[in-house]
């Protein structure tokens, strides 16, 4: 077992040194994304105990991505990327400072912290997904995503047990408002260690050429209704724990207890298959994660309890890491491929590919604000999960296509190469 763990260790620091320090930035900042995603959104719930208010907050970070992706293009001709990736992951305190200073949670309050918290996942993916792209390849993606996969999964072990714990708790005592301006102040002190680790990367910006393009090779197009199909289950996955538990569970401390059954179990598989798949079975972890998340939703939809509730949570922590271990490296040949073949930055699709998920995060919260609207709001939490997850299935048809005619560029690439030489 040592020897075994030796030598993933000795797997590891054979990467190269970017590919090191910004595995190790996104861990750090793993710390804080349980906070951001799960306890913003509870917060909301507690003090407002009104579910649409959790999607406006949603929505309005998700208008403040594609905005901030924009903006970071034209930055990145002028500022370092480290410093836009920083910046993104401060931004992410200051917004969680933004709520906790509101006296009354009504809809503007909440529509400014959201804009500034999109403003920060903007800063954050953008960056993020070309330092990953530009510090893997084809070969070792799935490692990359394994490896960060199971730290993340670890994380959400210990730290939605403790902070829930922490608030409830305190909110016994009369102090719920207190203990998340700490746990806010405690975000912004690992923001800044994640900073600190960032800047010793050897990171390069992306080279200085047009991003913004209306036209793209069929190929992307079809990447494009990939991201819309992710993008309608992406605001449930981060809101509707969230609502579920508070509703039916009732607490926070529930709340993180339930986020962390199962977490090991599903971070060593994650590992294992992130290390041992190949580019080649990518398109059957992808399968599975759909197959695994529509699961979930018909449990929750039918149950709507709170056994329903933990059954549903012990789902999605295997369906969430498994599409996104499958879905990245997937995106990112696509941009390797056409990067080539079209002569454009990479940049470019990092920033189209986000129209591609806007789309479908509106569609799928504003399938969840119609439910609740003309219906009720157990209508939209038990119903519209299973509409958006039904949906997402033919995402495998799609894939698998993709990857299909990824193969035939990649081999006309060459071709092209070796005819040329």
């Amino acid at each position: 077992m040592l020897n075994k763990l030796k030598q993933e260790i000795g797997h590891f620091r054979s990467q190269s040194h970017n590919f090191k320090i910004l595995t190790l930035t996104n861990l750090i900042y793993s710390i804080v994304l349980p906070v951001i995603d799960i306890f913003v959104a509870a917060y909301v719930m507690r003090n407002s105990n009104d579910p649409t208010k959790v999607v406006v907050y949603q929505l309005t970070i998700y208008t403040g991505i594609p905005i901030t992706f924009l903006i970071n293009g034209w930055l990145l001709n002028r500022f370092p990327i480290k410093f836009l990736f920083s910046l993104g992951m401060v931004l992410s305190g200051v917004s969680m400072a933004i709520m906790m200073s509101l006296n009354t949670l009504d809809i503007t309050g909440v529509a400014v912290a959201g804009i500034v918290m999109g403003m920060s996942f903007g800063f954050y993916w953008a960056n993020r997904d070309f330092l990953a792209l530009s510090t893997t390849d084809n070969n070792n993606r799935n490692y990359y995503y394994g490896l960060e996969t199971f730290f993340y999964t670890i994380i959400a072990v210990l730290i939605p047990v403790g902070i829930g714990w922490f608030i409830e708790l305190s909110a016994r005592d009369g102090n719920a408002k207190l203990a998340y301006r700490i746990v806010t102040g405690i975000v912004f002190i690992i923001t800044i260690l994640a900073s600190v680790m960032c800047f010793r990367g050897k990171f390069i910006n992306p080279v200085n050429k047009k991003f913004f393009y209306l036209k793209f090779d069929p190929l992307w197009n079809r990447l494009l209704v990939l991201a819309s199909l992710k993008g309608l289950v992406q605001g449930f996955l981060v809101t509707a724990p969230a609502m579920l538990i508070m509703l039916l569970l009732g607490q926070e401390g529930a709340l993180g207890t339930a986020q962390s059954i199962g977490a090991i179990f599903a971070a060593i598989l994650m590992y294992i298959i992130g290390r041992k798949t190949s580019p080649s079975q990518r398109i059957y972890v992808f399968g599975t994660g759909l197959l695994l998340f529509t699961i979930a939703a018909l449990i929750n939809g039918i149950l709507y309890n709170a056994t329903g509730v933990v059954l549903f949570m012990l789902f999605l922590l295997l369906a969430k890491p498994l599409l996104d271990l499958a879905y990245f490296p997937i995106q990112f040949r696509v941009i390797d491929l056409l990067s080539k073949k079209e002569k454009r930055s990479e940049f470019a699709y990092i920033l189209n590919h986000e129209a591609g998920l806007y789309l479908g995060r509106l569609t799928g919260a504003g399938t969840f604000l119609l439910l609740a609207y003309y219906f009720s709001n157990e209508v939209a939490l038990r119903y519209a999960i299973i509409i958006v997850a039904v949906l997402q299935l033919s995402s495998f048809w799609v894939a698998k296509r993709i990857i299909r005619q990824g193969d035939e560029m990649e081999k006309s690439l060459h071709y092209q190469v070796i005819h040329h030489e």
